[in-house]
C-alpha cells in the first residue's frame, strides 16, 4: 500500500495488533477488575486522539482537554443520577425525586438546566453539542485573534482552572468536590455488575476503532494536508487564501468532541464524575499520553495511553512511595532520548529492519544477481 491510501501496511499491522490486543488477548488473560481498569485507560485514549489532530496535525497545544472531558463526563452522569433519584430510590429524603447532594443543600426542586438530561438522547447530543459549542467559542475568540502557541497554551489552562472552582463552588448543582457519585443504571440496565463491565468494555472498544477511523480519514483528507502545512507554514497557508482559524477552530472542536466522548465512557465504566478530572493536572497527563505514544501517530497516541496509564497503575501498586518518580523518570527519558514517542522508535528502528526482513525473504527474480559479486568482484 502507499501512503495515499486509507491505511498503508505499517498502519494495518498496527491496528489489526491493537484490535486482536483488546478484543482477544486482554478479555481471556485479565479479570473482570483489571478489564475495567483498561477500559478507564482506554477513555482517555479518546482525548489522545484529539489531540494528534489537534496538537500533532494542527500545531495546537492545548492545556485543557480536562475540561471537554469533564464536560462529556459530567452530562453522562447527569443522566446515570436522575435515573438513580427516582422517587422510590430517594423517598428517605426531604424531597424525593432529586440527586442526594441537592437534598443535602436545601435545594427542593429539580433545576431546570437539569431536566432534559432526563432523556437519554438528549444527553447523547449534549455530549457531542455542548463540548463542540463551547470548544467553537473559546477557538472563534483565540483564533480569529491570532492569539496561538504559548499564550493559547496558558488561556486552555485557565479555562480549566476556572471551570474546576466553578463545578466545586457550585456544589449543590454539580456535586462540589465530591462529584456525582452512586450511578446505578442506564434505562434500567444495571452497569454495576461484571457481565454489565464486559459489555462496557467491548462497547468502547468498539466506538475507540470508529473515532480510529475517523482521525485517519481527516489525516488523509485535504484537510489533514492543509492541517499539517498550517502547522508548518502558517503564513503561506494564509497567503495561499486559506482561512487558518477556521481550520484551527475545526482541529480544536473534534479534539473536545472526542475529549467528551472519553468522559462519557468513563461515566458509565467508573460509576462517577467528579472535578478532579477536569483539572489543570489531568490535562497535563493527557498532553503526556500523546507526547509518549507520538503526537503524529493516531495509534502511538493510543498505546501512549495504555502504556503510562499501565506503567502509572505497576508503579504505585509496587513501589507506593516511589511511583510518581519513576513515571517523571519515564516522561523525561522519552522526550530527550525519543522526542516522537513510540511511534517514532517505531518507524526509526523497528519498521526498518521488518521492511528489510521482508525483502530479503522476496523470490529472487530470474537472472537477478547480487551487485557485491557481478562483473567478476570477489565474493566473501
Amino acid at each position: 500500500m502507499t501512503d495515499n491510501r486509507f491505511f498503508n501496511r505499517s498502519e494495518f499491522i498496527g491496528i489489526l495488533v491493537l484490535a486482536v490486543f483488546l478484543v482477544v488477548v486482554l478479555p481471556l488473560t485479565l479479570d473482570v477488575f483489571r478489564l475495567n481498569l483498561v477500559a478507564k485507560y482506554l477513555t482517555y485514549a479518546f482525548v489522545a486522539l484529539g489531540l494528534v489532530i489537534c496538537w500533532g496535525y494542527g500545531g495546537i497545544l492545548s492545556l485543557g482537554q480536562g475540561v471537554f472531558f469533564g464536560l462529556g463526563g459530567y452530562c453522562m452522569a447527569m443522566f446515570l443520577k436522575l435515573e438513580a433519584s427516582s422517587v422510590e430510590n430517594t423517598k428517605i429524603q426531604s424531597t424525593p425525586g432529586i440527586p442526594d447532594f441537592m437534598d443535602w443543600n436545601q435545594i427542593t426542586a429539580l433545576p431546570l438546566f437539569w431536566k432534559p438530561f432526563s432523556s437519554l438522547t438528549f444527553t447523547i447530543a449534549a455530549i457531542i453539542l455542548v463540548p463542540g459549542i463551547f470548544a467553537l467559542i473559546i477557538g472563534t475568540a483565540m483564533f480569529k485573534r491570532r492569539v496561538g502557541g504559548t499564550y493559547f497554551a496558558i488561556i486552555t489552562q485557565a479555562v480549566a482552572a476556572i471551570l474546576t472552582i466553578l463545578i466545586v463552588g457550585q456544589q449543590g448543582y454539580t456535586g462540589g468536590i465530591n462529584g456525582m457519585t452512586d450511578l446505578r443504571t442506564l434505562k434500567g440496565w444495571d452497569i454495576r455488575p461484571d457481565h454489565a463491565k464486559i459489555v462496557l468494555y467491548f462497547f468502547e472498544v468498539g466506538l475507540l476503532f470508529a473515532c480510529i477511523m475517523i482521525a485517519q480519514f481527516v489525516r488523509h483528507s485535504k484537510l489533514g494536508r492543509i492541517l499539517v502545512a498550517m502547522r508548518e507554514k502558517e503564513d503561506r497557508v494564509r497567503f495561499s487564501g486559506y482561512s487558518v482559524a477556521n481550520f484551527k477552530i475545526f482541529a480544536f472542536c473534534i479534539a473536545a468532541v472526542f475529549a467528551a466522548i472519553g468522559g462519557a465512557m468513563f461515566a458509565l465504566n467508573v460509576g462517577f464524575m467528579s472535578p478532579s478530572f477536569v483539572g489543570i493536572v489531568p490535562s497535563i497527563e493527557m498532553v503526556i499520553y500523546t507526547a509518549v505514544g507520538g503526537r503524529l501517530s493516531i495509534l502511538g497516541a493510543v498505546y501512549g495511553t495504555l502504556l503510562v496509564n499501565f506503567a502509572k497503575t505497576s508503579l504505585s501498586e509496587t513501589f507506593p512511595e516511589l511511583w510518581l518518580f519513576g513515571l517523571g523518570g519515564l516522561f523525561i527519558a522519552v522526550v530527550l532520548a525519543f522526542p516522537n514517542g513510540l511511534a517514532g522508535i517505531w518507524g526509526d528502528y523497528v519498521q526498518p529492519r521488518i521492511d528489510r526482513l521482508i525483502s530479503s525473504r522476496k523470490p529472487k527474480p530470474d537472472g537477478w544477481t547480487d551487485s557485491s559479486v557481478a562483473d567478476g568482484a570477489p565474493a566473501e
